[in-house]
């Protein structure tokens, strides 16, 4: 396919590039920041005329799109401040969405959030492991736009019948350099349990991307993506025992690997065939 790929530059996104890439994807990498080359074009997606005319077509690039990837964004909570977050990151989506829809792309993937499933979890989740299940629970400006974005993913894809738009629901994404830290994380129960110990090797987030891609269908739909593992080496009911004493079992942990994931990742692997290859205990 033809795909570009907003925030290609980034952790994720480079990750992403080079697996499309490596699958024989035609690629352009539309983001603020990248290297000169036949798949970078400087892109500023506040802007929607610029985000509508790279979508139509790059000079003598690429004639037009097959479908969207849609990663760039202000990353996380408290890197900027909260209106700049919000104007940022929902302006961009909306830019991108309607854009991709405008230049007849009806194929588009992009990064929602866990933080939607109620990060950082000081109010307790409704059961573990989470999943897809109960409401959004955002509780910061970052997982408000997240989750504003879902909402307008429904609605456009019912105004547009054939349109196809899945959101993919990434925990913390992490890099093979990135594994060195977390035997540390074990001292301290707390310092991870705002997102239920989940974490992404970048690599398996492109696969995720890839297998949204190829998925045959319309409509909206989300998909958590994780490793198949948590950030620690001690068990999970152990865990859960000390931080989250008294939260209903969605499914007993004891039926669970001692470090199996608690973001659940079931419905992404039923559905689209996501099966993450990667762990920080193997690097």
């Amino acid at each position: 396919m033809r795909i570009a790929v907003t925030g290609g530059s980034g952790k994720l996104g480079r990750a992403v590039v080079a697996a499309l890439v490596e699958s024989g994807n035609e690629v352009v990498n539309l983001d603020q920041a990248g290297e000169r080359g036949p798949l970078f074009t400087r892109v500023d997606l506040r802007d929607y005329g610029q985000v509508v005319d790279a979508l139509g077509g790059i000079d003598d690039k690429i004639g037009g799109f097959d479908a969207v990837v849609h990663l760039a964004a202000i990353p996380a909570p408290g890197l900027a401040s909260d209106v700049a977050t919000f104007h940022n990151n929902m302006l961009s989506t909306y830019n991108v969405f309607h854009g991709a829809i405008r230049a007849g792309i009806r194929n588009v993937v992009y990064a929602s959030s866990e933080t939607v499933l109620g990060l950082p979890f000081d109010i307790p989740p409704p059961y573990i492991p989470v999943d897809e299940e109960y409401a959004a629970r955002p509780e910061s400006t970052y997982s408000l736009v997240k989750h504003l974005e879902e909402q307008m993913a429904i609605e456009l894809t019912r105004w547009h019948g054939d349109l196809k738009i899945v959101g993919l629901r990434f925990s913390n994404v992490m890099a093979p350099e990135d594994y060195a830290e977390f035997p540390s994380f074990d001292t301290d129960a707390t310092l991870r349990k705002w997102n239920l110990w989940g974490y992404i090797d970048a690599r398996d987030g492109a696969q995720a991307i890839e297998k949204a891609l190829a998925w045959q269908t319309t409509g909206f739909d989300r998909f958590i993506i994780a490793a198949a593992d948590t950030v620690m080496s001690r068990p999970n009911t152990e865990l859960v025992a000390e931080v989250f004493p008294g939260v209903p079992l969605a499914r007993d942990l004891d039926e669970l690997g001692a470090n199996d994931t608690l973001l659940s990742i079931d419905k992404a692997r039923r559905v689209l065939g996501f099966d993450p290859q990667h762990s920080w205990r193997d690097a």
